[in-house]
């Protein structure tokens, strides 16, 4: 009974319509053999018999199939293979009735009676489809997004209640998303409705789907789901046009006063949630203890990792924060940021200055008595570094032995120097200088009784300034090519925010002299990130948005090493941070080579300074 209160008006015109094919059909192929074939052609009586047993038994069949048990809006490539299945199982039992009567009718009439009726059933069902879905959104807004939603579980309901309830509210941005159906993997769920949305497949489904049912965009609702099995579902959608939205993890949804949707908790896809790794855990009591209460300084506050170090730490009530960086504009927007998130909880002060100007950063320390210092202020590009090499060389190294000395002479707790994994056998000039700055980090980390001067060492950062994500993204945007150096360059990868949580963590734990690394799981390669990227805008890599392999650029390698042979390697009891021992600086070298390299730097002589660079940093191999 259930099944027939479930079979409503517009699966009884769909199933009308399909008698009507065998009708027209079953005639159709008689005709066509009254004129090619007249030996095949069937008598008047016999045809209306065919006809008959035709229209009752293939919409048995149909019904038993499961033909009439979806929406024909929805209908997919499966849908079609059900009707042809429906339509030859009810030809195939008239011709067996038939046959028992010993009418002796033709196979070949039967066989191309199926051809004719099912076409015309598949024809009108594709062209009813396409015609409903043109005329629904002609008379919808133009911003309405058909919306594909996966994840069939409490969230989606969730998703969908709030759905219903914005059709009614002109004002609510949420009227423009149009739920088409639903994906789940759960095999129960299949065909299944919540809040009258289909369950219309599964995961392995999902690119048909979008195509066959004109979906603007994806929404990713599994907020449980790990982190494997949502970068798997994520590329999957990321091959499709669509744009694409996140609902954030379990972990991470609020629900107060000031957040009672989920829908309105969704974010666009971010590149990092198709890098295949979790995210990294941090031990937020121990830096909370190392930051509350302290005055901490942070150099280049005003750059990607810079600022993102000034939000932590505010996040920690420290007694005092310290901006220093040179360009006023970064500065002023973070500034900015911190006192609207937390008022006058955060003492805050900004200065605009240089870390190569030693008198102007003694006045500082002077003033300030900084007890944390993260040094993140440093020349990073590396293409603009090989043509200037003096301009790193001053920043870099001795904007860092700048602070480090004044670090140590007003007997600060802990110095943390922000390093790249280009400092591992470097092969261009920022990377040696970075070298060159843990060098003068071990060297104090030697000699200081007071102040523990300690490295941290990451990988590429998305988002940063330096990164490659925003170049990316300003080429897409501006129609392509998207330049990849080579096709087979891979790097490591990881979040700003866990850059710095790194940071935070290693100097709590620190005792002076590591050079803290972080396990970043395995490297991505360039060309995967930049086609990620251009499907993420909804375009077909290499069709829509060209990419372009312009050669390595002076000083890159294919790929970048995280710790040098002589450092070894010791876990922490994060199992993703690592600890290179310390290696023994030779005083009277360093010293003197500093010396040189600082007059070669002043009197801006590139070539002898990479030649003093590679005598300083044996693995330098200079690729010009």
């Amino acid at each position: 009974m259930s099944a027939v209160r479930g079979f409503n008006v517009r699966k009884l015109f769909l199933a009308f319509m399909d008698a009507l094919f065998v009708f027209v059909g079953t005639f159709a192929t008689n005709w066509m053999f009254s004129l090619v074939a007249p030996a095949y052609t069937q008598g008047s009586r016999a045809l209306i018999y065919i006809c008959v047993s035709d229209v009752i038994l293939c919409f048995l069949v149909q019904f038993v199939v499961g033909s009439y048990s979806k929406t024909w809006h929805y209908f997919g490539l499966k849908d079609y293979l059900t009707c042809a299945a429906g339509m030859f199982g009810g030809q195939f039992l008239a011709y067996l009735i038939f046959f028992a009567m010993q009418k002796w009718p033709s196979k070949l009439f039967f066989l191309v009676n199926f051809v004719v009726i099912t076409a015309l059933a598949i024809l009108f069902r594709i062209v009813f489809r396409k015609t409903f879905i043109i005329l629904t959104r002609a008379g919808r807004d133009d911003n309405t997004e058909r919306t594909l939603i996966i994840g069939a579980g409490r969230a989606a309901q969730m998703i969908l209640a709030e759905l219903e309830g914005a059709k009614y509210d002109e004002n609510n941005s949420l009227a423009q998303m149009e739920p088409v159906g639903l994906i789940d993997d759960d095999t129960s769920k299949a065909h299944a409705r919540i809040k009258g949305v289909q369950v219309l497949g599964t995961t392995k489904d999902i690119p048909d789907i979008v195509k066959n049912q004109s979906i603007d965009q994806i929404l990713f609702a599994i907020p449980s789901a790990s982190k494997e099995e949502r970068t798997r579902i994520l590329d999957i959608c990321a091959t499709t046009k669509c744009k694409i939205k996140v609902i954030p993890y379990l972990g991470n949804l609020l629900f107060d006063d000031d957040h009672t949707q989920l829908i309105s908790q969704a974010v666009d896809i971010k590149i990092e949630d198709l890098l295949g790794r979790d995210p990294i855990e941090f031990d937020k009591k121990g830096i909370e203890k190392f930051i509350t209460g302290k005055v901490c300084m942070v150099t280049g506050g005003g750059g990607s990792i810079g600022s993102e170090l000034v939000r932590q730490i505010a996040s920690y009530k420290p007694k005092q924060v310290i901006i220093v960086d040179i360009y006023e504009n970064n500065a002023y927007d973070v500034q900015q940021e911190v006192l609207m998130e937390y008022g006058d909880s955060v003492d805050l002060v900004t200065i605009i200055s240089s870390v190569r100007d030693y008198d102007k950063m003694e006045a500082l320390f002077k003033k300030y008595r900084p007890n944390l210092v993260f040094h993140a202020a440093a020349h990073k590009h590396v293409p603009l570094m090989e043509t200037v090499p003096e301009e790193a060389v001053k920043n870099n190294v001795f904007g860092t032995f700048n602070v480090a000395t004044l670090a140590e002479y007003y007997k600060a707790d802990k110095f943390v120097l922000i390093s790249t994994d280009k400092a591992v056998n470097p092969t261009n000039v920022m990377g040696c200088t970075k070298r060159v700055c843990e060098m003068i980090i071990q060297y104090k980390a030697q000699h200081s009784e007071y102040t523990e001067f300690v490295t941290t060492r990451f990988g590429n950062v998305l988002g940063s300034n330096g990164s490659v994500i925003p170049l990316f993204r300003r080429q897409i945007e501006n129609g392509g090519p998207v330049t990849v150096t080579h096709p087979d360059i891979i790097r490591y990868f990881m979040t700003i925010p866990e850059a710095v949580s790194l940071v935070l963590e290693a100097g709590a734990i620190a005792h002076g002299g590591e050079i803290f690394v972080l396990d970043m799981g395995e490297p991505v390669k360039i060309v995967t990130l930049a086609e990620n990227l251009i499907r993420m805008y909804g375009k077909v890599p290499y069709e829509e948005v060209e990419i372009k392999f312009t050669g390595l650029r002076p000083g890159e390698k294919l790929f970048e090493e995280l710790l040098m042979d002589e450092e070894g390697l010791k876990q922490t009891k994060n199992k993703k941070i690592f600890i290179g021992n310390q290696i023994d600086i030779k005083d009277d070298e360093l010293l003197k080579g500093l010396n040189e390299l600082r007059a070669f730097a002043d009197a801006n002589e590139s070539d002898e300074v990479v030649d003093k660079l590679s005598d300083m940093v044996p693995t330098f191999n200079h690729n010009k």
